[in-house]
């Protein structure tokens, strides 16, 4: 019997991350890249112990290097299975500073993980999401996926945000170039704009009296990505923009 394709989540982490990761291992076996593996421990045993396989892996996505060395082991562990999802979830460094005290390198840490880690995630990614389509010895149930998760900052830069914004709206570019591409070959690729708070511990910290309708649920932006990978060939969406009800845009 062929390997069952696979799920890959880079960026995970208590929020989106993780939730995004929880749904998709309902029906495939997941790969989960985080750089801290305190990201994912606990979630890979939580997803191994409920009845699924995960496995955790160590990844810098700004390093060719270090996402070679993960895709390689995707690979050994999982039989040279296709993959049926990827997700990339990985954000650069939220830096709010005037740009004349910016420094050039301090400018390029968001671009470093936000785009090039994109693009170097979809580069592994995408010959086993071409393993996985329609016409393929061994396909996904639907057609296979790669999501990018971006932010208000793919669309709108505001005063100070300069980098974060570099790097949001360079990743919103990737993605469109990437659809336009591979679309034709059969991979559903998107791009989505995660336009508020999102409702995770961190937050409900410093914003204790927002609202749950002010917040996005990370859960509701997991089903949303599950949503996305359930379309047919024939109805690709390439951008979808989440905020919660009381979001002012």
């Amino acid at each position: 019997m062929p390997p069952s394709p696979i799920a890959i989540v880079a960026g995970v982490g208590p929020g989106t991350g993780a939730a995004v990761a929880r749904r998709f291992a309902k029906a495939y076996p997941i790969a989960l890249l985080a750089r801290s593996p305190a990201n994912y421990e606990s979630l890979v045993s939580e997803i191994n112990g409920s009845g699924g396989k995960a496995i955790g892996i160590s990844t810098d996505v700004s390093s060719e290097e270090s996402v070679k060395a993960a895709f390689d082991r995707i690979k050994k562990e999982y039989a040279g299975a296709g993959c049926a999802a990827a997700v990339f979830n990985a954000s650069g460094p939220f830096s709010r500073k005037p740009l004349l005290e910016m420094g050039v390198e301090e400018f390029g840490k968001s671009w470093e993980v936000s785009c090039k880690g994109a693009l170097i995630f979809s580069q592994a990614a995408l010959p086993l999401l071409l393993q996985s389509t329609h016409t393929a010895s061994t396909p996904s149930p639907h057609p296979p996926t790669l999501i990018f998760t971006g932010a208000t900052a793919s669309i709108k830069a505001n005063a100070q945000m300069s980098s974060f914004a570099a790097g949001k709206f360079a990743l919103r570019a990737l993605s469109t170039s990437i659809a336009k591409e591979f679309g034709p070959q059969g991979v559903h690729v998107a791009h989505a704009v995660i336009d508020g708070v999102i409702d995770i511990p961190r937050t409900k910290e410093w914003l204790k009296d927002m609202p749950a309708e002010a917040k996005i649920g990370a859960e509701d932006i997991a089903e949303s990505y599950w949503n996305l990978h359930t379309q047919s060939v024939r109805c690709f969406t390439n951008e979808i923009d989440i905020r919660p009800m009381l979001e002012k845009w």
